[in-house]
């Protein structure tokens, strides 16, 4: 277990919890309402290479008991001093499909009938067995989230066409879920797919194209979110765990000190002779590299400048690596900060900012139970 702190604020009421499971960890945030705003009363980090025979940061692929055995102990943990069931939680990226396509402008309904029809074409199991939703993508600031008519009005014409995000979770992942949940004895309300979380947290009124690089242990998520809107989703199949494989490997090391050596000294260093930043950047050019394309490509379809590349995700706590990132865009590169969202004691500043990138999704999930008891 690591980064746990006893709660140090008095606790107001309606205490709600967000709960981000990933492939090497679980995280959770616990927030209330004060005066207004978000209180941050306690948060915590739980590994879960433990839970398979492996060590502290390594990926696994747990069982569901094993992945409820990890949620309940957490949630006992003295340290973390969580108080509350209430909670909404977030779904892995990867156990979920998203893909704009094109559709003709029509009504509402019309869409609710077409959506789910063409959608057969990018989703490869039957459409019974997933859960489908949707939005349009605003054509500019002044659209609406759905600005087609709920009534069938005058026909459009053949050339107007409209981008449809459509996200498609499988009913098993949904169950998986209902069942953690349940056999926690957690009170959530919903699940969301982690990139709203982290949108919600890291993001303001940001008007022109963002990219989010959220790295995890072993995949690298993309998202490109204009205006508030995800207009562009990507994964690439790495992540931090191969920077420790290679450090393990290159050094002759074990995985435990490999991960120990990554987490404590960063990319700064040698070691016998061999520059770890040589080592680490095996992987991390390779992923700001696929992330250059997808920019490049995006800027490109729209004509629209990206503004500044955001990095969170638990791969990019690592020291030095938003100055390796700086060098491979040409364009701003920040750590995102979801605890500047929230009050907190003014001495954690300093340890919430560095730790904040990890807990982007968790703080993202609490945010939207905070609202909803609100």
């Amino acid at each position: 277990m690591a980064n746990f702190f006893s709660n140090l604020l008095s606790r107001p009421s309606q205490s709600v919890l967000g709960i981000d499971i990933g492939s090497s960890s679980i995280k959770m945030v616990q927030l209330s309402r004060k005066g207004g705003h978000p209180v941050l009363e306690t948060y915590g980090e739980l590994a879960l290479g433990p839970y398979a025979g492996k060590g502290v940061g390594e990926s696994t692929n747990l069982p569901i008991e094993k992945i409820i055995e990890a949620v309940s102990d957490m949630i006992r943990e003295k340290e973390v001093n969580i108080t509350t069931k209430l909670c909404g939680l977030a779904i892995p990226f990867s156990s979920s499909l998203m893909v704009v396509i094109d559709m003709p402008l029509m009504t509402k309904g019309q869409l609710d009938q077409m959506v789910p029809i063409e959608a057969r074409k990018y989703v490869p199991v039957p459409i019974s067995e997933v859960t489908l939703d949707w939005y349009i993508i605003p054509k500019d600031k002044n659209s609406e989230l759905d600005p087609v008519p709920a009534e069938v009005g005058a026909p459009a014409t053949p050339t107007q066409k409209v981008e449809v995000l459509v996200v498609a979770l499988h009913n098993d992942t949904i169950n998986r879920y209902k069942d953690i949940v349940t056999k926690s004895s957690l009170d959530a309300n919903f699940f969301e797919i982690e990139i709203f979380s982290t949108m919600r947290s890291v993001l303001d009124q940001e008007i022109a194209p963002v990219l989010i690089i959220d790295m995890g242990a072993t995949t690298t998520k993309l998202y490109i979110v204009e205006k508030g809107i995800l207009r562009s989703s990507h994964m690439i199949n790495r992540g931090s765990q191969n920077i420790t494989n290679e450090l393990s490997k290159s050094l002759g090391i074990s995985l435990e000190d490999a991960e120990y050596l990554k987490r404590e000294k960063g990319i700064q260093g040698e070691i016998n002779g061999i520059k770890i930043e040589n080592i680490v950047d095996i992987t991390l050019n390779y992923i700001f590299s696929e992330a250059n394309q997808i920019l490049l490509a995006y800027q490109k379809k729209y004509n629209r400048n990206i503004s500044k590349v955001m990095l969170v995700g638990g791969g990019s706590a690592l020291k030095g690596i938003a100055d390796v990132a700086k060098n491979s865009f040409q364009t701003e590169v920040v750590a995102g900060d979801p605890f500047g969202k929230v009050v907190a004691p003014a001495f954690l500043e300093k340890v919430l900012k560095d730790t904040g990138p990890e807990f982007a999704v968790a703080v993202g999930v609490a945010l939207r139970r905070l609202q909803e008891v609100n």
